[in-house]
């Protein structure tokens, strides 16, 4: 059973009737499937449950929008085929030799399955294949596929921009219901299969994207992975999309998200940064997002091919038929292979434009050379398809009455639906291939190519070549391929520059043998140890590492519809509860208060910084409570401080970081550090006005002891960049200065050594022991790492003998992240709430000592 909890999540974000959900009551309950758990409640929806899986194998739910078989109505039922083109297929059997690990597939069929016919089928597939099928009905799956998927998503992946109902279609939100509906359809399949104590979950391509958040929502440490096999645009291209920060959201929901390449998975960063304000950091190799305390991996990994499936290919008669057919054909011609889906981004139009600028400019090409163009059918359907068909048709025709001669066609178009061998026949006959796609994912025909030109010593006969002959092969790839960046040898090419393209096939057909035959090898090294095989075990590994501290996090979820998250923390680090504090605030009667101030008692995002009357008031009730010693510590400059806080007496300063201090408001300054040596500014001061030239946005705070370059109000990516530009710049001019060189919250600090607000907390210390005062309450607020050194300086005080047992000690940070403080708040507005609290309560306490 469907948790209730579930339901209201999908009724929340699409609009779509709850009866949805019975969909899928027509498929039969798995229950004798080792690792799979019965029907669920509502109390079964925490993530520790208790269920474990009868399999003592490592086990992976694949979810993609297709299985990878195909049905068959015969007299005597339904019987099914494997799809051998299927990559699902081909990582499961790449993987199996090398592991342990067992494997569920969780997808809808290709063909339509008639309600009668599904628990039959649904059950078959189940016992023999391990696959547990998606019914959708016809209208629901068309509003989803070659609705959301094919009119919205695809095309904006695809850098097209839905500028006009021709380009991709307005956005239609019936069919982004369409989408959450699907999505969540495949979210109960996979709950009635799970055991989310153990399995793997490795969630395929932009068609499930919202899927993640149905899972974490209702497994909390549910081990999750997703891969995207299409392209992801640019932030300027994806935020065009009015659902983007939903699907951004569903996407962090997984453990670990992939991607072919760098470009993709910078793309994505990007939006997270610029849409959601999230920063990345690279540890040890590994990208990874803190998300509300858990950290998402992010994989960069082009998938390859199955090496011992397209080998077997090559081995095959009718394989070795086919290639003496195509050698009789083009006997005395040199072919030129170009292999794509006849949609709008795999630029066959462009393709044919080029062969045609190669006979025009290159005459000597004329008769000779063949391109055979073949046009798989399009995915998708619609207006974009014909018009790119129709093109295409025309201008084969045009080619071929321009250059043609007997017997010679110079274009050849074949758009016949290939079998795997026919294709393959072709790859080893063709001199060079061209793949010019205007954008793509990854696109894997050069691996295909490559592994076939490699071929075998049978075909090598057949095609006349000499016993161990060297191998050669030639590739014209567009700049705009995934598989682009990781074939250095090829030659590579901006599609939609006619001249360039038709050069590069030129120099493809002139280049050297010698120099033919050393970029293939150098490809062959690399697709052959690059293999799908590579790659899954590769994304699995990573899953796992991803995962391993699943057991140990205490986690829970918040948000409402598809802006749900988990909040996944340390078992020690917790919300700071109210009533706790209180309490312990009540019944002591020494107490050190030491608190931040921007980002803390002000939100960082405020325009005006100074302290409201009510800040104002909630300090002077703290501060004249005599049993409180209470200090606010700052990395701003002592005279905005003073300004600033002039109405509070009695309240202890910190300023810049801590160098200078003041007991109260008739006390002098004191420094907690030597006297500075300042003459650093010069060097630094030149540097940093450079970098606020040239990025919009940045200024500079010059301060008695330290200079901060800001960029809070740039472009947070290049700020971010100028950033670690300038941190590396100042690092190198300033390594024999006694400074130290920080990068905070949108800025940059040159500050002396040693200082830190740690001093503080330590002065602070120091002056209660000198007065003979031992602390029964301490408490310490911050929001960034220059607070850490406070709370590390209080925990250390607190483990040692600086306090007795008795001692209540509250260090808290603000927001779920990573921290040295026990505790957590999660904005400024709980922490201003705290302190008005802990301030009526001093205001109605009567005062037990005479003075701190």
């Amino acid at each position: 059973m469907v948790s209730k909890s579930y339901s209201n999540l999908l009724e929340l974000v699409s609009g779509e009737p709850p009866s949805l959900g019975r969909l899928n009551r027509r498929l039969p309950r798995v229950m004798m499937v080792s690792g799979i758990i019965p029907d669920l409640t509502d109390s079964d929806s925490d993530s520790s449950s208790t269920s474990s899986s009868t399999s003592g194998r490592d086990r992976t739910i694949i979810v993609a929008n297709h299985l990878p078989f195909r049905a068959h109505r015969r007299a005597s039922g339904w019987s099914f085929s494997t799809d051998d083109n299927s990559l699902l297929l081909q990582l499961k059997d790449a993987i199996n030799p090398h592991s342990d690990m067992d494997f569920i597939y969780v997808g809808c069929l290709r063909d339509e399955i008639p309600p009668s016919d599904q628990d039959e089928v649904a059950q078959s597939l189940l016992e023999t294949f391990k696959c547990v099928p998606v019914f959708l009905p016809s209208d629901l799956l068309s509003r989803f596929y070659h609705g959301f998927c094919k009119q919205h998503l695809w095309p904006l992946f695809h850098y097209m921009l839905p500028l006009s109902p021709d380009l991709g279609g307005r956005f239609d939100r019936s069919l982004w219901q369409a989408y959450v509906s699907v999505n969540k359809l495949f979210a109960d399949k996979i709950l009635e299969v799970i055991n989310p104590d153990e399995d793997f979950v490795w969630v395929h391509d932009y068609h499930l994207m919202v899927l993640p958040t149905f899972l974490r929502k209702r497994f909390n440490r549910v081990k999750l992975g997703f891969f995207l096999h299409s392209p992801f645009p640019s932030s300027e291209i994806y935020k065009t999309l009015p659902v983007r920060e939903e699907l951004l959201r569903s996407l962090l929901n997984s453990d670990l998200i992939g991607f072919h390449t760098f470009d993709y998975a910078r793309h994505f960063l990007s939006c997270c940064s610029r849409m959601l304000g999230l920063s990345y950091e690279s540890k040890r190799g590994y990208i990874g997002l803190e998300y509300y305390g858990r950290t998402v991996s992010i994989k960069i990994l082009p998938v390859g091919i199955h090496l011992g499936k397209l080998k077997s290919v090559l081995s095959l008669p009718e394989t070795e038929n086919m290639v003496a057919e195509l050698t009789e054909q083009f006997r005395d011609r040199i072919m030129l292979l170009g292999v794509d889906d006849m949609d709008i981004f795999k630029g066959i139009s462009l393709k044919l434009l080029a062969m045609e600028q190669l006979l025009m400019q290159h005459p000597e090409w004329r008769g000779k050379v063949v391109l055979v163009q073949i046009a798989n059918p399009a995915r998708g359907k619609g207006k974009d398809v014909r018009e790119v068909q129709a093109e295409s048709y025309a201008m084969v025709r045009r080619i071929n009455e321009a250059f043609g001669q007997p017997g010679y066609s110079p274009v050849v178009l074949i758009d016949r639906p290939l079998q795997f061998f026919e294709r393959i026949a072709h790859y080893v006959v063709a001199e060079c291939c061209l793949v010019t796609a205007v954008r793509d994912g990854m696109n894997l025909i050069p691996y295909e190519y490559i592994v076939s030109r490699q071929g075998i010593e049978r075909l090598d006969a057949v095609l006349g070549l000499p016993r161990e002959a060297p191998k050669k092969s030639m590739l014209v790839l567009s700049e705009f391929i995934g598989c682009s960046p990781s074939l250095s040898g090829a030659i590579r090419v901006n599609p939609w520059n006619i001249d360039a393209v038709a050069d590069a096939m030129d120099l493809a057909l002139e280049l050297a043998e010698p120099e033919k035959q050393l970029r293939h090898e150098k490809h062959y090294r690399y697709v052959s140890t690059h293999d799908v095989g590579y790659w899954a075990n590769s994304f699995l590994q990573d899953l796992e590492r991803t995962c391993k501290d699943h057991v140990r996090r205490r986690c829970w979820g918040i948000g409402f519809g598809l802006g749900f998250r988990v909040v996944a923390l340390d078992p020690n680090f917790k919300k700071l509860s109210m009533e706790h504090i209180v309490s312990a605030y009540k019944r002591t009667v020494t107490r050190a208060l030491l608190l931040d101030y921007d980002g803390t008692l002000m939100p960082q995002a405020s325009i005006d910084k100074s302290p409201s009357v009510r800040t104002i008031e909630t300090l002077n009730s703290l501060c004249q409570d005599k049993n409180n010693m209470v200090f606010l510590v700052s990395a701003r400059s002592k005279s905005t401080l003073m300004e600033w806080f002039s109405p509070c007496d009695n309240l202890g300063i910190a300023a810049e970081h801590g160098y200078f201090l003041r007991l109260s408001g008739d006390a002098e300054w004191e420094t907690c550090a030597p006297v500075a040596d300042c003459s650093w500014k010069q060097i630094v001061e030149p540097v940093m006005k450079l970098y606020t030239e040239t990025t919009d946005g940045s200024t500079i705070e010059d301060k008695e002891t330290a200079l901060v370059w800001s960029y809070e109000d740039a472009d947070p990516d290049f700020g971010s960049c100028q950033a670690k530009e300038l941190l590396d710049h100042l690092e190198s001019v300033l390594a024999n200065e006694p400074v130290s060189v920080k990068s905070g919250t949108n800025n940059v600090e040159v500050k002396p050594q040693g200082v830190s607000k740690g001093l503080v907390a330590q002065r602070l210390l120091s002056i209660m022991r000198q007065r003979g005062l031992s602390p029964d309450f301490v408490l310490c607020i911050g929001d960034d790492r220059s607070d850490e050194d406070m709370f590390e300086v209080i925990t250390t005080a607190m483990a040692g003998s600086s306090w007795t047992p008795s001692t209540e000690v509250f260090a808290c940070t603000v927001g779920r992240k990573p921290s040295k403080a026990k505790y957590y708040l999660d904005d400024t507005a709980e922490i201003v709430r705290l302190m008005q609290g802990l301030a009526s309560v001093s205001e109605q306490l009567p005062i037990n000592l005479p003075s701190i």
